[in-house]
């Protein structure tokens, strides 16, 4: 019965159409809004920031709580009204209110339109049993506009422009609903359940034939634990009929909660084809068809009930959510960082990350002790190989049952000693945590007997207040202050399997469908404030499998998930990791080398050889760099001389970039940064580059070009058009492309990696083995001749709040291209453990190199070459 009411939510929001153009009756303006009256419903905007302003349709007063917005300083605003219009101006936006649609149309201050809205829709629905409301809002979307965002998906779509997504949280999912479009804005689509971009209202169900003979047997990680699986194939097939020619978005839906595969043929064209033993239940793509009848035909799995949406792509951009209470979205305007520090300013700024979650984080799964760990940590720093952080992954827990808050002594008999023996070694302990609890546990049987479950399943209810204080006064006593662990790995906080649909939760009063994407926010939350409560002086950093808007504020990073090993694996996790950062979370990652790996094979096969160090040389241009793998001993020295060779060369690389990356960090905190850039956020008036899903930028002047196929010794490198041109990072040489691509010869030692001129580049000297080293040491700055440049350093400890009250140090650096002149100006601020004389290797590169020592003690410096 459940699943009908289910299916009936679904039924009537693909069925209604947008319309119903309403004219504004009046309108009335508060300290904090101004409300328009229209024939049915309200439109309230909220100014947020001088470039942003909320939009709320709503028909009753909304009672949701408000998770994703926090606090801050109005911006001044005004209103104006003429015959036609009611305008709301912001100095940084402008609302134009047409009176007789009763549609909004947003403009930059000096006239030119950003965005306009077509047509808009809340209409009442059901969700088992519940009333609740559908809601949608069209945008116009000129031909040539990119759109870019919605999240991380396994898809490999960057440009998401016209594309049918669905937005939920799943294993290598992560549904963040928001856009940034190159024509100079963003939107924020608030909704807390399901929602449909581009919704596809045209399916065709696909019926299985055949099996295609193919089985296997393979091993799984599930929130049960490691199991196997047996996978056989099946092939489905339909007919879809085109009967007009054009660009069609495509999704295919398998009709679980998780795919094991994505195939799908029209005609003879190939659309997915992809697998690992977790997908997300859908794919999608924008495909070519011309007018006609064509047989369709998808190679899944025998449980799999395929159905395959579709849509003409229009000059529209759609947002659609089948629970919801009112269309609610926020408008940001300006040039990438603009937006998105506008989005962070009104959802939460970032904290800063402790220094050494920007080393080397190792992982496996799994160490299986406390002296495992601690030989594995020993042997990295024997071996000079560079680590910050080693990670315990699941099931330390044994015989206590599933997240259980405890230790196993078999393995582990005193875990105080066990992490003060990692810190002996001047690194750091992450431990895997998870929202779920077996409930035969001790801790289990504690929530279970208070009602602190999602009904028939084992998550904790982190929406009910009692249930997630519960769960931190547990975590708190029984992990948190025992041991001193310093990073916690929040695993499966989708929930997995998606099991908030069909449930009831906050004490089964609840639909879960009302909040299916927003557990991580709160789990995050519930964490994040908890350990601030109680380790005031100590920074957070958590890292987990799944987000949504605002949990940026909570030192969160992400990963991608269980992923595969191959290129097409590593291909997808780029684009899907741009996905994410564009969307307003700066700290992502992935498992580099894979998460299901060749099994045994693995050590001795020279292919995945090569293909691993691509995944790690890449990761070390991540905003975090981490290795992990399923029943792999992931320790360089297990694959051979030549791994542990070049895995130290790419390691040396992003610890020498520390002093560039924790700056970034820091204007990541302080301006609403953005690490990991797609190259819409520095080049979005040039074609060529919004084109490019691999390549990026990382910070403000290196441009990263991932080598993401086997056997290549040379590579094609877009390379934008600066002032100056473009200098190979690696040998500091001029090249020829500027504007242009360039052919770049590469070797198994690193990938490509580019340099714009007029770039101060700030590096660690020497070759230091942990950040605490690399934030020490001498600097090596580079400068890159042919336009003027400035960078600034930031500095502070690295371990607490103490920046929080102005504990920080700037050091500026201007270099003036006509006198050839570096000043280094006087250091601004200190902290108690400040370097305050530190010797700097001046290198500038200018077609030849020229290299100059001085000693920084604080006082202004100039250097001319």
């Amino acid at each position: 019965m459940m699943k009908k009411r289910i299916c009936w939510v679904l039924f009537v929001c693909l069925c209604f159409t947008l319309g119903w153009a309403q004219s504004v009756r009046s309108y009335r303006q508060a300290e904090d809004s101004l409300t328009v009256v229209l024939s049915e419903g309200e439109i309230r905007l909220y100014p947020l920031a001088d470039n942003a302003v909320r939009v709320k349709y709503v028909r009753q007063e909304p009672v949701l709580p408000d998770w994703v917005y926090v606090g801050n300083d109005k911006p001044a605003w005004s209103v104006k009204e003429t015959g036609e219009e009611i305008t709301l101006g912001l100095p940084g936006l402008v609302v134009r209110i047409d009176k007789e649609k009763g549609t909004l149309a947003y403009f930059t201050p000096e006239g030119k339109p950003i965005l306009q809205e077509k047509e808009r829709q809340l209409v009442a629905s059901s969700v088992q049993g519940e009333p609740t409301r559908c809601a949608a809002q069209c945008f116009y979307s000129p031909a040539d506009e990119n759109l870019f965002g919605l999240g991380q998906f396994q898809d490999g779509q960057l440009n998401v422009r016209g594309l049918s997504r669905r937005l939920t949280q799943v294993n290598t999912q992560i549904a963040v609903p928001f856009v940034l479009s190159d024509k100079g804005y963003g939107i924020l689509w608030n909704n807390y359940g399901l929602t449909e971009f581009n919704p596809a209202d045209s399916l065709i169900t696909l019926t299985r034939t055949v099996s295609s003979g193919d089985a296997e047997t393979v091993d799984v990680t599930s929130a049960e634990g490691g199991k196997q699986e047996v996978r056989e194939r099946f092939v489905f097939t339909s007919s879809l009929i085109i009967r007009e020619s054009g660009r069609y978005a495509v999704m295919l839906d398998v009709g679980q909660t998780m795919a094991r595969r994505h195939h799908l043929k029209i005609g003879n064209q190939t659309v997915f084809d992809m697998k690992n033993l977790w997908l997300p239940p859908t794919a999608s793509a924008i495909v070519e068809l011309e007018a006609g009848v064509y047989p369709v035909e998808a190679e899944l799995e025998k449980e799999d009930r395929p159905k395959v949406y579709y849509r003409k792509v229009t000059d529209e951009t759609v947002f659609r959510s089948p629970v919801a209470e009112a269309v609610d979205y926020t408008v940001f305007a300006g040039k990438a960082d603009e937006v998105i520090a506008a989005y962070r300013r009104v959802t939460g700024e970032v904290p800063m990350m402790p220094r050494w979650a920007l080393g080397y984080i190792h992982c496996r799964e799994r160490f299986h002790g406390q002296d495992e760990i601690v030989q594995t940590a020993t042997r990295f720093r024997n071996d000079s190989l560079p680590m910050d952080v080693i990670v315990q992954d699941w099931q330390y827990w044994g015989k206590y049952g599933w997240n259980a808050m405890r230790f196993d002594e078999s393995g582990y008999p005193d875990p105080k000693k066990l992490v003060d023996d990692v810190h002996a070694l001047d690194a750091r302990l992450m431990l895997s945590v998870w929202s779920k609890i077996d409930p035969a546990s001790e801790v289990g049987k504690l929530m279970q007997g208070k009602g602190y479950y999602i009904p028939q399943t084992s998550w904790i209810d982190f929406f009910n207040p009692d249930a997630a204080a519960y769960y931190w006064e547990n975590f708190n006593k029984r992990l948190l202050k025992p041991y001193g662990i310093d990073a916690w790995w929040l695993d499966a906080t989708e929930p997995e399997n998606d099991d908030l649909l069909g449930r009831k939760v906050w004490n089964q009063t609840v639909p879960g469908e009302v909040y299916r994407n927003v557990y991580p926010l709160l789990v995050n939350r519930t964490v994040y404030e908890g350990s601030r409560r109680e380790m005031p002086d100590r920074r957070v950093m958590l890292l987990t499998r799944s987000g949504f808007p605002g949990m940026q504020r909570y030192a969160t990073a992400t990963w991608s998930g269980d992923v595969g090993h191959d290129w097409e694996t590593l291909r997808r996790q780029i684009v899907g990791g741009l996905g994410m950062v564009v969307s307003g979370q700066p700290w992502w990652t992935y498992d580099a080398g894979g998460f299901f790996r060749p099994g045994q094979s693995q050590y001795t096969d020279p292919a995945y050889h090569e293909c691993f160090l691509r995944w790690l040389q890449a990761g070390v241009f991540l905003p975090l760099t981490r290795v992990h793998g399923y029943q792999s001993d992931t320790e360089f020295w297990n694959y051979g001389e030549e791994v542990v060779a070049l895995a130290r060369r790419a390691l040396d690389t992003r610890y020498s970039l520390f002093p560039y990356i924790y700056s970034e960090a820091a204007r990541t905190h302080y301006g609403g940064g953005t690490l990991m850039r797609p190259l819409v956020m520095d080049f979005a008036g040039d074609s060529l580059a919004l084109a490019q899903k691999y390549e990026y930028m990382f910070g403000p002047s290196l441009l990263v070009a991932p080598v993401v196929e086997p056997g290549k010794n040379r590579w094609e490198v877009y390379l934008p058009h600066v002032q100056g041109g473009w200098y190979d990072f690696w040998t500091g040489a001029k090249t020829a492309g500027n504007g242009t691509w360039e052919t770049v010869p590469v070797t198994l030692e690193q990938i490509p990696v580019f340099v714009k001129a007029g770039t101060i580049l700030p590096l660690a000297s020497g070759k230091p083995q942990t950040t605490r080293e690399a934030a020490d040491a001498g600097w090596t700055v580079r400068i890159y001749a042919g336009a003027d440049a400035a960078y600034t350093v930031y500095e502070d400890n690295g371990i607490d709040y103490a920046y929080e009250q102005g504990a920080y140090a700037l050091v500026r650096m201007e270099w003036d291209e006509a006198k050839g002149e570096l000043t280094i100006h006087p250091r601004e601020g200190s902290f108690p453990e400040m370097k305050a004389v530190r010797p700097l290797r001046i290198i500038r590169y200018a077609g030849d190199r020229q290299e100059k020592q001085v000693t920084y003690e604080g006082e202004k410096l100039t250097v001319k070459f």
